[in-house]
């Protein structure tokens, strides 16, 4: 592994820039919000911020005692996350370079953490064979996820910042709900370590890298796998789709990096809800349950603010009872999206019949003497 930074322009007839600076490999690059800044860490225990353009130029400072594994901006650009091997996950200010303060709980190397998209929360993957959900403004560690069999190799959140997915050594990818901490889905399709995994925009896809060599792409909204794709002539070490969702990149250690368009559909999720979902309100420590607000489907009763507004004897519930209709509702209300989005998308493919139809039509009505 060379000690450079390459960023390539996908206009044609563009040249790349390549960046010298790191003195040992380079293990991890993130754009800025804005694409004005990139940020890279390195084995060399440093990271070094960018600005891309001719000059190169770059502000380096040392933040960890071990190798850096992952760097990351929050959504509003104004301080980036690392996770070292030395077993802590750090945030930085970004303009002043300064750092801000460190997550010390994991007890092996950490190979990953991302910002949730609302900046609020960290989640952080470790070779412990753990999951750490973080509080930004507390610092406390909300909570352990410990079903992974083996190292934990990668994590995000979901564009909506309600879930994040995993990936492992152990070959399998999970998928959490960040608010009542439960396992929604569990992915065993690859046959060697999962190493990497990047949520599509739209939130309905989730496209994986394994050292099997292949990538995979999975519909989330219906549980399955969609396609297989095979490029790499050994383990595929990284994936990650465009801000737009029209395209995808993988990279893998055969020193081969892929761009690949998307190809398919896409249903915006955000259009199926009407009612926005009120954020989580997150404990303040890992033994604490988070109060999940759940949307109220629209037209079905009263609004949330006339609910709100007429005061009422409260009624007590056992604890059991009230979370068993909490995930009764939720589980309706992914019911209710899911069965919209497959309305969607029927209409799609009937579009698309009644399209080749046509045109089947006007080859026939040529073609005929």
């Amino acid at each position: 592994m060379d000690s450079c930074l390459m960023v390539w322009h996908m206009k044609p007839q563009s040249r790349a820039y390549r960046f010298t600076g790191h003195k040992d490999a380079v293990t991890c690059v993130n754009f800025s919000p804005s694409g004005h800044l990139l940020a890279s860490g390195s084995r060399d225990k440093t990271v070094r911020l960018w600005v891309p353009n001719v000059k190169g130029e770059s502000t380096s400072f040392r933040a960890h005692t071990a190798t850096v594994r992952s760097v990351h901006f929050c959504s509003d650009g104004q301080s980036f996350v690392t996770a070292s091997d030395d077993k802590t996950v750090k945030v930085w200010s970004t303009h002043r370079q300064k750092f801000l303060f460190s997550l010390s709980q994991h007890i092996n190397w950490v190979r990953c953490a991302k910002f949730s998209p609302d900046g609020r929360l960290i989640v952080s993957a470790s070779d412990d064979k753990t999951v750490k959900l973080w509080d930004k403004s507390s610092r406390e560690c909300v909570h352990s996820y410990c079903e992974h069999g083996g190292f934990v190799t990668y994590v995000d959140f979901h564009p909506s910042g309600t879930c994040i997915a995993a990936a492992g050594m152990d070959n399998t990818v999970k998928v959490w709900d960040v608010r009542t901490h439960r396992l929604l889905q569990h992915y065993q399709l690859h046959s060697a370590a999962v190493n990497a995994l990047s949520f599509h925009p739209s939130g309905s896809y989730l496209i994986t890298a394994s050292s099997d060599s292949t990538l995979k792409i999975l519909d989330l909204m219906e549980g399955r796998l969609l396609y297989t794709l095979h490029g790499h002539q050994g383990p595929a070490t990284t994936v990650a789709f465009s801000r737009t969702g029209e395209y995808f990149a993988s990279g893998g250690s055969d020193e081969q990096v892929m761009v690949w368009k998307s190809n398919f559909d896409v249903v915006d999720h955000g259009e199926v809800m009407k009612v926005p979902r009120p954020p989580a309100t997150l404990a303040s420590s890992a033994g604490n349950l988070p109060e999940v607000d759940f949307p109220v489907p629209s037209g079905r009763g009263r609004s949330v603010e006339s609910v709100q507004s007429q005061p009422q004897e409260p009624v007590s519930m056992p604890q059991t009872l009230t979370s068993t209709l909490e995930h009764i509702v939720g589980q309706l209300d992914v019911l209710t999206q899911t069965v919209s989005i497959l309305e969607q998308r029927l209409t799609l493919t009937e579009d698309k019949l009644k399209q080749c139809l046509e045109n089947q039509q006007l080859i026939m009505q040529r073609t005929t003497p």
